[in-house]
């Protein structure tokens, strides 16, 4: 079973332009995302994907593998090209901003057998939300699921909300999904959904479509980088990684 592995990056960002190339620790961040996708042997390749020569020229500078695509307004339409380009069983998507991610939150979402690979397979890493703060945080896409993991919703409100209870978790989406060829070209063929343009969320397009996005919680925590206090907080928590390792 070929795994590819595919780091979307755009330079253009409304918050942050340039994002993936903000220096953290002498790096560009989108390096310290290779560099962990690169350490996990279920992965047959890892490359970059992106459509910026800024970008592109980086990464080659680091001895990083990199295509050009064309444009695109979503990761996961750029990730379809890329499927038409590189073949595999699965592509794994990692996104560019979230530069702690961890390598052995992979195996989590990777099926270990083959029955899906000719299906719509479609899932997505979620972390559980601790604070008050993250839950109303709108940069977190909150998700509930049904009782066999499958995604009924995502939304950048506080879903659900207590009315009756408090005994349940928040839940958030995170940059780790993963889809088989067939839910890319399922994708790329169906227009933008309703819920996927008011959320800004393209996993809904396949949800509104009666398409099954499977939500695995991971303890594996990341964090995505949309704003410059994103980034200040990414760069001490690797600081203090270094010096940590260090010892």
């Amino acid at each position: 079973m070929k795994v590819l592995g595919v780091i979307p990056a755009r330079y253009s960002s409304g918050r942050m332009p340039g994002k993936p190339l903000a220096d953290i620790e002498g790096k560009p961040m989108i390096w310290w995302v290779y560099q962990s996708a690169v350490q996990c042997q279920l992965l047959s390749e890892v490359v970059v994907a992106t459509d910026d020569e800024r970008i592109y020229k980086t990464c080659e500078d680091l001895s990083m593998n990199v295509i050009m695509t064309g444009n695109h307004d979503t990761p996961t339409s750029r990730l379809y090209e890329v499927s038409q380009n590189i073949d595999a069983d699965l592509y794994l998507m990692l996104m560019g901003d979230e530069p702690l991610v961890d390598y052995k939150s992979f195996s989590l979402i990777i099926p270990s057998n083959t029955e899906y690979l000719e299906s719509y397979y479609v899932a997505v890493l979620t972390n559980k939300l601790m604070k008050p703060a993250e839950v109303i945080d709108y940069s977190n896409q909150k998700c509930v699921s049904n009782s066999k993991g499958d995604i009924l919703l995502i939304s950048r409100s506080p879903i659900p909300y207590p009315k009756g209870s408090f005994d349940f978790d928040y839940e958030k989406v995170t940059g780790v999904q993963i889809f088989t060829k067939t839910a890319l070209t399922f994708y790329n063929n169906t227009k933008k959904s309703e819920l996927e343009i008011a959320e800004e969320n393209d996993l809904m397009r396949f949800v509104e479509n009666g398409i099954k996005v499977k939500a695995i919680r991971s303890d594996y925590k990341t964090i995505s980088v949309d704003t410059p206090k994103d980034l200040e907080l990414v760069r001490r928590i690797i600081k203090e990684r270094k010096i940590y390792d260090k010892k």
